[in-house]
């Protein structure tokens, strides 16, 4: 990071050096980000695969496959919109090559104001930003860079994360209360009649299910526990990493909750074809 001038750092507001699109379409091109964007597809399809035809179709009990079949597919459609929009968000990446004498002479800095450059990317770098070796882009309040969804998680994508951890602990979770009611059921009866495939394939099918389904449940409630905490203290993963120097005033829990979910409190928060508004939320306040 290279400083374009000597002066008191006075931080700028990010909206006067930064411009961008949070519906604009946005996907990097990394090759082990989209084979774990597959596989993490594949899985769920799996999950989806034996919950179907191991599961519920053999069950005796209609009103029992609905209502599960109902509740496991909902969670699992909204798991992967979460998963989607979180791949292809723009997390809040600053333009690149935008630091140029012409356009810093532009924003007609008052005395004492300074900017930052990047020298990886050439752009100005906004307070709270940082640059991403595999999206290639300074990005705006980035915690991390998750190859599971191909992206950055930053300003603009950090719910449809904190959704796509949820919603997949939640299906896990389903999917594992679901085989031990199976398992238990069919200890009692026939095991040729629990399912449409034998009893070895069966076992096989539900053990790798329950593999599946608990690491999932504890690798993803522990990231969704993580998110809510970074979210809740309002400090990113990367500035808890490197004990980053707070700059910005502190606010409460439920202001930086709303700063990441929109404004107000409603149920949009739990969906994630809901952008939230953050042309509401209020910006950062620095203390210099």
């Amino acid at each position: 990071m290279r400083c374009l001038q000597s002066e008191q750092h006075i931080p700028i507001p990010k909206d006067v050096i930064t411009s961008y699109s949070a519906s604009a379409m946005w996907f990097i091109r990394d090759a082990c980000g989209i084979v774990c964007a597959i596989i993490t597809w594949l899985l769920v399809f799996y999950a989806e695969f034996v919950v179907l035809f191991v599961l519920l179709v053999p069950s005796k009990s209609l009103t029992y496959s609905i209502v599960n079949g109902t509740l496991f597919n909902s969670l699992a459609f909204l798991a992967l919109a979460s998963h989607l929009r979180a791949m292809c968000t723009d997390p809040g990446a600053v333009p690149k090559g935008n630091a140029t004498k012409e356009y810093i002479e532009s924003l007609q800095l008052k005395p004492g104001q300074v900017v930052y450059k990047c020298p990886k990317c050439s752009s100005i770098k906004p307070d709270r930003a940082h640059h991403c070796s595999v999206c290639k882009r300074c990005i705006r309040k980035m915690d991390h860079h998750c190859p599971w969804v191909n992206n950055c998680v930053g300003e603009n994508n950090q719910k449809y994360f904190v959704l796509f951890t949820m919603y997949i602990a939640l299906v896990s979770l389903h999917a594992l209360v679901m085989v031990v009611f199976h398992f238990l059921n069919c200890f009692e009866e026939d095991w040729t009649l629990c399912s449409s495939f034998s009893p070895p394939v069966t076992v096989i099918l539900l053990i790798l299910l329950c593999f599946e389904g608990l690491l999932f449940l504890i690798f993803t409630s522990v990231m969704f526990g993580t998110q809510v905490h970074s979210i809740c203290t309002d400090e990113t993963g990367i500035e808890q990493l490197k004990k980053e120097e707070r700059r910005w005033a502190k606010k409460t829990k439920w202001m930086n909750m709303r700063a990441v979910f929109g404004h107000p409190f409603s149920l949009l928060w739990f969906s994630p074809f809901s952008t939230p508004d953050h042309g509401k939320a209020e910006t950062y306040q620095y203390v210099v």
